[in-house]
């Protein structure tokens, strides 16, 4: 499966914008995106950890913390991280659960499941099923992999509270869980390009769009 890149961004761009009107009104006014898969898996799963149930602005000061801890080159692999005692993870505002998972996850990429992982010939569904059994991954985590590392097309995390409020307000109304799906389900196979432009959504500080 094709990552995201910037052909394919637009293409979907356009597509989204024609299928949904209403959302097409916000790709208008927010533009074009600009988009990067991170490529370095361990990293990316360990940022998806580190930002569990943290506002986007906390979630960037211990990750900045963390990386720090990894200095000069502030690249924390698998191997470091084990290296690394838990107190010290806990020093750059980890919780005590969050530096556990980091030391698991390093562990299963070190030496465990993960470590010969061809996530490029595995589906979406596969992935998460591989992912999800290791501590402090669940869904949403598995999920945040697909878009920001893998850069799989089609991904939309309902449990995401800041997508909700993206697309709640392009609805201009609440919506319940079976309106989210049907929703979503008509900006398949681009939907990881609409979730890029419901975070943006749902923190703009202009007037809703009509």
């Amino acid at each position: 499966m094709q990552p995201l890149n910037s052909k394919s961004l637009k293409k979907g761009t356009r597509v989204l914008s024609a299928a949904d009107p209403a959302l097409g009104r916000w790709i208008k006014t927010i533009g074009p995106l600009s988009f990067r898969p991170r490529p370095e898996r361990f990293g990316s799963l360990s940022r998806a950890i580190i930002s569990q149930q943290l506002s986007a602005a906390a979630a960037r000061t211990i990750h900045g913390r963390y990386l720090d801890l990894f200095a000069p080159a502030r690249q924390p692999t698998p191997a470091r991280v084990l290296a690394t005692r838990p107190r010290r993870l806990r020093s750059c505002g980890l919780s005590e659960r969050k530096a556990f998972y980091l030391r698991e996850l390093a562990r299963a990429f070190d030496s465990g499941p993960l470590r010969r992982r061809r996530f490029a010939q595995m589906n979406d569904e596969e992935i998460i099923e591989t992912l999800i059994p290791l501590p402090g991954v669940g869904r949403w985590t598995a999920e945040m992999f697909l878009l920001f590392c893998l850069g799989r097309p089609d991904i939309f995390s309902p449990g995401d509270l800041a997508l909700r409020a993206g697309i709640e307000r392009v609805a201009g109304k609440p919506l319940s869980d079976g309106e989210v799906r049907e929703k979503t389900a008509a900006w398949s196979p681009w939907r990881s390009i609409a979730s890029l432009y419901l975070w943006k959504i749902s923190h703009w500080e202009g007037e809703p769009i009509g």
